[in-house]
């Protein structure tokens, strides 16, 4: 079985601060150690948060995260770090979730990452956001996210 090289990590085992905002946040990577064989690696943060950079008041967001590694994996608790440092941030739906997924493309190069933001409505209006680098490779088994679309009351 193939062991991971964790050498260089310098959050993982290590007792840290919280960022305060996603610039400062440091996302790690690992070498893949199933590096040329596709497979589907997903994270989900069924609470995320962030600020309305308009009135200051908290959103929330259920996000989840697909991607198929090529050379590198992104760090757990680097990723846990980073996703919470948006809790005083400042920003739209949209930009949130736009900058989680390019941030986490350009760290990892991988075959293909996808990013679905099921956000909580505001206003009344629930706002889900969905990005992908291109299309999902052939013969990989990409599964549905899970998240329901908001029902509200009906």
């Amino acid at each position: 079985m193939a062991k991971t090289d964790v050498s260089g990590l310098s959050l993982l085992g290590n007792e840290v601060e919280q960022p305060k905002n996603p610039e400062e946040a440091v996302l790690e990577k690992v070498p893949a150690s199933h590096s040329g064989t596709e497979y589907v690696v997903r994270f989900t943060a069924p609470e995320f948060t962030s600020i309305c950079p308009m009135t200051g008041q908290p959103d929330f967001a259920h996000i989840v995260i697909d991607y198929v590694p090529r050379d590198w994996l992104v760090e757990s608790k680097s990723l846990k770090l980073y996703l919470t440092s948006f809790r005083n941030h400042g920003a739209f739906h949209e930009d949130c979730t736009i900058d989680i997924g390019k941030r986490l493309g350009d760290l990892l190069d991988p075959v293909w990452l996808r990013i679905g933001a099921y956000w909580y409505p505001r206003g009344g209006i629930p706002i889900d956001v969905f990005w992908q680098t291109g299309p999902a490779p052939d013969g990989v088994w990409i599964p549905d996210q899970g998240v329901q679309p908001y029902r509200g009351r009906g």
